[in-house]
């Protein structure tokens, strides 16, 4: 009886370990993740966000509601990193890491830099611009955020399209 309390703190240490080194791993998660960086007039801008999957869903207005935050993608917040100072719409950001967050629209967004990137909250709202929505022809499956050499941010899920300038 006294060697079964070893093999039971052996097995539930185990267990402990593989658990944890699973949800390390996100490539394995059903909303991937994926990061993205562009040097735009000498500032070095990352994205780091997770891409979920329309899977025949409804997405705004339905799986994701008008008019509420949205951490812009999958599991952890997403956030966007600035190593020098920008404007983004025209309006100034400093350098930093912030969460992205965005209340999406029918016909327009509000994007939103917040100092804390883990979880939101008003209060630590840092700049907030509001950008027009447009549609694509083709749905785009898994939400992608693309950095394009100019400086524009697009989003881009199922037929809806956004886009904010950061220069």
């Amino acid at each position: 009886m006294k060697f079964l309390k070893p093999i039971a703190f052996l097995a539930l240490s185990l267990l402990v370990v593989f658990t944890t080194t699973a949800q390390k791993d996100k490539s394995k998660r059903k909303s991937p993740p994926a990061q993205v960086t562009e040097q735009i007039n000498g500032s070095k801008v990352t994205i780091d966000y997770s891409r979920p999957s329309k899977k025949g869903r409804e997405i705004f207005g339905g799986l994701q509601a008008y008019g509420k935050v949205w951490r812009t993608g999958a599991n952890e917040s997403t956030w966007i990193e600035l190593s020098e100072d920008v404007e983004v719409q025209g309006q100034k950001l400093a350098a930093g890491k912030y969460g992205l967050f965005t209340i999406p629209g029918e016909d327009k967004w509000t994007i939103i830099f917040n100092s804390k990137w883990d979880e939101y909250k008003e209060a630590n709202d840092v700049l907030r611009v509001s950008v027009e929505t447009s549609t694509t022809d083709d749905v785009v499956e898994m939400f992608t955020i693309d950095i394009e050499k100019s400086g524009d941010v697009v989003m881009s899920w199922d037929k809806t399209q956004v886009t904010f300038a950061i220069r």
